[in-house]
């Protein structure tokens, strides 16, 4: 049985999240805010700079699942402050490599992001999934997610819906 922690991204995993972030825009393009020929193109220190601002801080928070050095890291899930001044923690890039997916991979990340937000005195998470990601949602249901009924353009491709999810923790 294959085994990980999850942690708070370090300069450290530069390396191994670049890695992960062409896996995650390989496999799911529509899902990111940008391509993956812009994240190839990103310098290995411009992976480093974007780790390093996630590392520490109650702004933006990266974690990651691990298992183990070096080998590919499994998963990743992101939390930021929303940028309207609500008291929540805007979710973003969730990911887990398919071999893990349907697992504790997912809860295990997003319970990593629920914790630093409320320590950050949030205590609210929304996230926004492309229309028609019919396994996302139900995958973010099962964590507590509802949908709020809101539907927004995606950030990137006007042509397609997203729909917002929130939770409380």
């Amino acid at each position: 049985m294959d085994s990980w922690s999850v942690h708070r991204v370090t300069v450290g995993d530069a390396a191994r999240m670049r890695a992960l972030r062409l896996e995650m825009l390989a496999d799911s393009p529509l899902a990111f805010l940008e391509t993956l020929a812009q994240a190839a193109a990103r310098s290995h220190e411009g992976y480093r700079q974007r780790i390093a601002q996630s590392a520490a801080g109650d702004e933006v928070a990266q974690f990651v699942a691990d298992p183990g050095p070096g080998r590919r890291l499994i998963g990743h899930a992101g939390g930021t402050v929303a940028h309207d001044g609500s008291p929540e923690t805007v979710v973003f890039a969730v990911y887990v490599t398919p071999a893990y997916r349907g697992g504790k991979v997912l809860p295990e990340l997003m319970e990593a992001v629920f914790d630093w937000s409320r320590r950050a005195g949030r205590r609210r998470t929304m996230l926004e999934v492309v229309v028609g990601n019919d396994r996302a949602v139900r995958a973010y249901e099962k964590l507590g997610f509802e949908d709020t009924g809101e539907r927004v353009p995606h950030p990137v491709l006007p042509a397609l819906t997203e729909l917002r999810m929130r939770r409380r923790i």
